[in-house]
C-alpha cells in the first residue's frame, strides 16, 4: 500500500521537478542510489522495471526507506500493464510510470488513487490521458517526439497540461533550463543523472552532487520565467 497520498504525491513532483530513473538488480545498490538521491535533496525516486524479478528489489527498497528513508516517494516506471502496476502497488509503490498509455492502469491507479504518468508522444495521445484522469503525462522519448519545441507548442492551446519529459533530458544546465522555460512541469532523468560511471565508482557522492545541482537549475530555470 503507498505511504504517500496522491495529492502529497503530485506535489511533491510538482514543486521538486527532478524525477531520477534508475535501475540496479542488487538491492543493496539500490538502496544507496535511492539514499544519494535522498541526500540530494530530492525526495522522488523512480525505480524501472527492467530486470528479471525487479519487483522484489522495490520491495527491499521500499522496505527500506520506510524506515531509513520514511521522506523518499518511491514510484514504478517502464510499466505498460495493469497486472505489473497491481504488483508494484502491493510493494507499495506510491505512483506508476510508463512509456506508454495503458487504459486498464490508469483505470486501475484511479481507483486506488495513485498518479499515474503514461507515456505521450502527440497532442492526441496528451488528451487521452487527460480523458483517463492523468495529472501528469511524460512525454516519451522526450528529444525524438520533438523536444521543448513540442512541450512548448503543447501549453500554448493546453495550458493545462503538466509534462514530464523523459528521455533526452541532459543533467546539464544548458538541457535543464531549455525544458523547464518551454514548460515543463518536471524532469525525469535517468542515465544522464545516475551515470554508469558514478556506479562504476560507487560514487554516491557524486550522485548526490548531481542531484542537487540539477535540483538548483531547475528552481533557477522557473524563476527565470517569472
Amino acid at each position: 500500500m503507498a505511504r504517500f497520498s496522491r495529492m502529497d504525491t503530485l506535489r511533491v513532483i510538482m514543486d521538486g521537478g527532478l524525477v531520477p530513473v534508475f535501475y540496479h538488480p542488487d538491492p543493496a545498490v539500490a538502496i544507496k542510489i535511492v539514499e544519494a538521491v535522498a541526500d540530494g535533496g530530492c525526495r522522488v525516486a523512480e525505480m524501472t522495471n527492467r530486470g528479471d524479478r525487479a519487483y522484489q528489489v522495490f520491495r527491499a527498497l521500499e522496505e527500506h526507506c520506510a524506515k531509513a528513508k520514511p521522506q523518499v516517494i518511491l514510484g514504478a516506471g517502464s510499466i505498460v500493464d495493469a497486472p505489473t502496476a497491481a504488483l508494484y502497488m502491493a510493494q507499495g509503490a506510491n505512483f506508476i510510470v510508463g512509456p506508454t498509455t495503458c487504459a486498464e492502469t490508469a483505470r486501475l491507479c484511479n481507483r486506488r488513487k495513485i498518479p499515474y504518468a503514461p507515456g505521450c508522444g502527440s497532442a492526441t495521445e496528451i488528451q487521452d490521458a487527460h480523458d483517463l484522469g492523468c495529472e501528469i503525462v511524460k512525454v516519451f522519448p522526450g528529444a525524438e517526439v520533438g523536444g521543448p519545441s513540442f512541450v512548448k507548442a503543447m501549453l500554448g492551446p493546453c495550458p493545462w497540461t503538466r509534462i514530464m519529459p523523459t528521455g533526452g533530458v541532459d543533467a546539464t544546465e544548458e538541457s535543464v533550463t531549455t525544458w523547464i522555460k518551454a514548460g515543463a512541469a518536471a524532469l525525469g532523468i535517468g542515465g544522464n543523472l545516475i551515470t554508469k560511471e558514478l556506479l562504476a565508482a560507487k560514487d554516491y557522492a557524486g550522485i548526490s552532487a548531481k542531484v542537487k545541482q540539477v535540483m538548483g537549475w531547475v528552481q533557477k530555470a522557473r524563476e527565470g520565467k517569472k
